[in-house]
């Protein structure tokens, strides 16, 4: 296992480089960040250029790739564009992003895990085609929509939530902002469980436990459940990253000041540092987490063994 931890982690170093590099190119092409800095007015050619050599942007793209990535180990971010270090941005950022990604990760792992089991073990029936419709109009309807609907009824027209979230985003307040971020992956995870406790459920070792004379709730939780996680959990693994990342439209909607109102504003003012600075972190929480995804690969079925 050691070992094998080890390898993995070596195999990161390209990949992490690979994804940084595409990402600071991507980012360069959106255009001259210099000009967001003077508003709606352009830049004489003195400013910009004194400008473009206080931010290291009159070298080439290489050259400030490089300069970038030997401060990045040293754990310099850089400085944004408002004169705010990045790693300050992320200080403030990053926990109220991690406490909605947990509500909405711990939303999937209940609801969907759940709802997968119960239809799973009564496939053909009406409550395993109710859900199904269900999770069918909740992959189909756009997440904002669903975040502005929810907003609306339950913010503004029943006051059951405030319509923004506050700026210390406590777990109570991000319930339904974590629910609508979760909206869309608790129909995958309902409908990937399903599957898989359908498929296994007419395995040799199911029929075996059960002709052994086991509880029926040992059979579903120690047999039958803990091997159809594996597709789950590799599912909910590489989703930590992407609900991160992808809480721009939920963040807008609530009034979230997390990672996603930080991209959004650094790619709307052309802020290079800022977006680049964080995309780098959440490529490594990206593969981390696919490390800890295979890892519990090992755990959920005993059979696997890595060498």
């Amino acid at each position: 296992m050691g070992r094998y931890v080890v390898r993995r982690l070596l195999q990161m170093i390209p990949v992490f480089i690979g994804s940084t590099l595409l990402i600071f190119l991507m980012v360069n092409v959106m255009g001259d960040p210099i000009a967001g800095l003077c508003g709606d007015k352009q830049c004489d050619a003195a400013t910009s250029a004194q400008l473009k050599k206080e931010f290291g942007l009159d070298k080439p793209v290489w050259q400030q790739y490089l300069t970038y990535m030997g401060h990045v180990f040293t754990g310099d971010f850089g400085t944004a564009f408002n004169g705010q270090k990045v790693t300050e941005l992320m200080a403030t950022a990053f926990p109220v992003t991690i406490r909605l990604t947990i509500v909405a990760i711990v939303i999937e792992i209940v609801v969907g895990i759940t709802l997968g089991v119960v239809t799973g073990l009564k496939r053909g029936r009406p409550v395993d085609t109710s859900v199904l419709l269900l999770s069918l109009v909740v992959i189909s309807v756009p997440t904002f929509v669903t975040g502005l609907l929810l907003q609306l009824l339950l913010g503004v027209e029943w006051g059951w939530i405030k319509p923004s979230v506050s700026t210390d985003a406590t777990f109570g307040e991000l319930i339904v902002p974590g629910l609508v971020l979760a909206s869309v992956s608790l129909a995958y995870v309902t409908r990937l469980t399903r599957t898989s406790i359908a498929e296994n459920r007419r395995s040799d070792y199911v029929r075996t436990a059960v002709a052994k004379g086991l509880p029926r709730q040992r059979v579903i939780v120690r047999h039958l459940l803990r091997n159809s996680l594996i597709p789950v959990v590799t599912f909910i693994g590489t989703d930590i990253g992407a609900l991160m990342g992808g809480a721009i439209v939920t963040e807008r909607i609530f009034n979230i000041h997390g990672v996603g109102y930080q991209l959004y504003q650094g790619i709307l003012r052309q802020n290079t540092q800022t977006v680049v600075g964080f995309v780098t972190v959440l490529v490594l929480v990206f593969l981390m987490a696919n490390l800890l995804v295979d890892l519990l690969y090992a755990v959920l079925d005993p059979r696997i063994r890595y060498a």
